[in-house]
């Protein structure tokens, strides 16, 4: 049986996990949202799904910035990774459905 004061503790420490989870999905969304909004811009005007430049620039910034709050930025480069080939991939698919003839029977995606 654990020390009710350890058991206080843990149940702190879990709570605190379970809003850290909540922002997460709630900034996760977020940056869904405006990579949708690039991703319809960028079919708009037929720019390329990807752009490396950018993607280097974001996983530079972010390696530096797991550094700083001590976290691993491998770690923090894959995640980033991750994130960046659903963005492609909703860009694809934006682009591709905007490229449709209107009346046909697309799919629609979103972010």
């Amino acid at each position: 049986m654990l020390d009710p004061e350890i058991k206080e503790e843990l149940a702190s420490y879990r709570q605190s996990i379970d809003n850290i989870d909540a922002a997460l999905v709630h900034m996760l969304a977020e940056r869904f949202r405006c990579t949708k909004a690039v991703g319809v811009l960028k079919a708009k005007h037929k720019l390329p799904p990807a752009d490396p430049a950018r993607e280097e620039y974001q996983i530079e910034r972010l390696r530096h910035l797991a550094k700083d709050a001590n976290l691993d930025p491998d770690f923090a480069e894959k995640f980033l990774n991750f994130i960046i080939k659903e963005v492609i991939r909703h860009h694809e698919a934006i682009a591709a459905d905007r490229s449709q003839p209107a009346g046909s029977a697309g799919t629609t995606r979103s972010a």
